[in-house]
């Protein structure tokens, strides 16, 4: 079972993982950013494709208030390449195929579907501030509405 090393008012584990826009990307890249870094189980599918169009959607919102939205899953890049190229996703999708970053965030855990058990990852969204301090996390999540709530946070702040 994955132990979680996230702590609000904590600098955000980092990491570097790779990218859709075909380089590695580093948590510590977006310093001087706020950071909408969310986790979520598996590209092409119902929720998910649900949760990364609401994110679309909202992009400028969230470009505005200064913070740069990177979404990771355990799928590798070319299932992220499909996904992005279907839903003309603005943002970038991070593969985490050995699930290290899943793992350090928590968010790697048993989950069980039509009485089988197996691990996932469980949708989840962490708020990280300007200087990469995790200010905020929102942990087993349901879609609906969670892009509306977390851009509210994210206003509240400014």
């Amino acid at each position: 079972m994955s132990t979680t090393s996230t702590i609000i008012g904590q600098p955000a584990p980092d990491f570097e993982l790779p990218g859709s826009e075909g380089k590695c990307v580093k948590l510590s890249d977006y310093r001087g950013s706020r950071v909408l870094l969310y986790f979520y189980p598996k590209d092409l599918t119902s929720s998910c494709s649900t949760q990364a169009c609401d994110f679309r959607d909202k992009h400028t919102e969230f470009e505005d208030l200064n913070t740069v939205i990177l979404g990771i899953s355990p799928d590798p890049l070319k299932q992220h390449d499909k996904f992005i190229a279907k839903y003309g996703l603005p943002f970038q999708l991070l593969s985490d195929e050995e699930h290290q970053v899943a793992e350090t965030y928590g968010v790697w855990q048993q989950k069980q579907m039509y009485g089988k058990q197996y691990m996932g990852i469980v949708r989840s969204t962490f708020l990280i501030d300007e200087n990469g301090i995790l200010v905020h996390e929102w942990r087993g999540l349901r879609v609906k509405g969670h892009i509306d709530a977390a851009l509210a946070y994210i206003q509240d702040m400014a």
